[in-house]
């Protein structure tokens, strides 16, 4: 499924390139894996296929931070509900002790526009809220350096 995949590929590539991005600097370890920097936020692209759905999906997501302790959760959870309902076609989410800023959707009928829109939003937004709520809840607003994967890089920067 690969190979079908390519003209998903191309569409992702040339957002990063409407980016003013080095596509291939961004380029993962595994075809359909993209990363780039908006500020101070790590974003990552990936596109894949599953098998057993027979479809293929494009995700773009960001690392916004750590879980807070167990006393700071409660007024974080509400803010990121809050935060959700304020947000354009992305949401806060929780996975393994860490908050992320994600959309996905399946590649069917999408096009560049809408691939851009998900990129640059994603970006802008995790870029917006990322240092806001490390300062708030974990008191440490150069926290957001500690993002899970690769550090941010000059040529990955949109």
């Amino acid at each position: 499924m690969e190979n079908d995949l390519q003209s998903q590929y191309d569409i992702v590539e040339a957002c990063i390139a409407k980016l003013g991005v080095d596509v291939a600097s961004t380029r993962g370890q595994k075809p359909g894996q993209w990363s780039l920097v908006k500020g101070s936020a790590k974003v990552w692209i990936d596109l894949w296929y599953i098998e057993r759905e027979k479809r293929a999906y494009y995700q773009v997501m960001s690392p916004v931070m750590k879980l807070p302790e167990p006393a700071n959760r409660l007024p974080f959870f509400q803010e990121l509900l809050e935060l959700n309902d304020k947000l354009f076609g992305v949401s806060f989410s929780i996975y393994n002790d860490w908050t992320w800023l994600k959309v996905i959707r399946e590649v069917d009928g999408m096009d560049e526009n809408e691939a851009f829109a998900m990129l640059t939003r994603v970006g802008n937004y995790a870029d917006q809220y990322d240092d806001y709520l490390i300062g708030k809840y974990q008191g440490d607003a150069e926290a957001g350096a500690s993002a899970p994967g690769p550090a941010p890089s000059g040529p990955n920067f949109f």
